[in-house]
């Protein structure tokens, strides 16, 4: 079985390997500078979309059929709080005292009234849902995007973020609970979860793109730079 520390090793053995491509692959670049690494991210783009086609979107129907909202409520919830001590430290690693103390307040909030986070009285007390990472405290901390990559399994990243990704793994956890089997079942639900909570957006984005990979690639870059400035992010050329 594959162990939090272990799945932290690959993807930073895999985020190295992207770059030795961009750099040795004259053949894969393209004329975007934000993606050096064109035919390599299409290519692993394909791989993601393949996995997502066979496995990853028929069990997120499934469960989201099978399931009444107020059980698909709850789980996302229970993961959702769990997530609110790492957002907490974010928020203090990026100097924002106030967000960090209200993080900290809805996770002691919901892990008791709300039942392991499973209500969430937190938000019901006007206490603010936030949404950070390590990759947008690197951001913060004024490190560049880097090249866009495409992680196997992770999907779009840059290469701060995927440096973040590998940093929040470590940190999860659920990734590195020590009982094999009740964490590979809690990482499933997880992602089912979470996909499951994607299925609407999948027909707008077939309607939407003309060139899906693109499309996906550019609204990410986009939400990532409106994440790290708290939707307020400069102009490009002011950067």
């Amino acid at each position: 079985m594959t162990t939090g520390r272990t799945l932290a090793k690959r993807i930073a053995t895999l985020s190295v390997a992207a770059g030795m491509i961009g750099l040795l692959g004259g053949c894969a670049t393209s004329g975007n500078p934000k993606d050096p690494i064109e035919g390599f991210n299409r290519a692993m783009f394909s791989f993601n979309e393949g996995l997502d086609t066979v496995v990853i979107k028929p069990v997120a129907k499934g469960y989201d059929a099978a399931l009444p909202t107020p059980v698909k409520t709850g789980v996302s919830n229970f993961f959702g709080n769990i997530a609110d001590v790492f957002i907490g430290v974010n928020n203090l690693l990026q100097g924002k005292v106030q967000e960090a103390a209200s993080d900290g307040a809805r996770f002691l909030v919901n892990t008791t009234v709300g039942i392991l986070g499973v209500i969430d009285w937190a938000s019901d007390m006007g206490l603010e849902k936030h949404d950070e990472d390590f990759g947008q405290t690197f951001g913060r901390w004024g490190v560049g995007d880097g090249a866009y990559v495409v992680v196997p399994f992770f999907g779009p990243r840059t290469a701060r973020d995927t440096v973040g990704l590998v940093l929040d793994v470590k940190a999860d956890p659920v990734a590195n609970y020590s009982h094999v089997a009740t964490r590979n079942t809690l990482l499933a639900v997880r992602v089912e979860s979470d996909r499951a909570g994607m299925l609407p957006a999948d027909k707008v984005i077939e309607e939407a793109a003309l060139d899906k990979y693109s499309y996906i690639r550019d609204g990410y870059l986009q939400r990532r730079r409106n994440l790290i400035y708290d939707g307020n992010p400069p102009r490009e050329s002011e950067d």
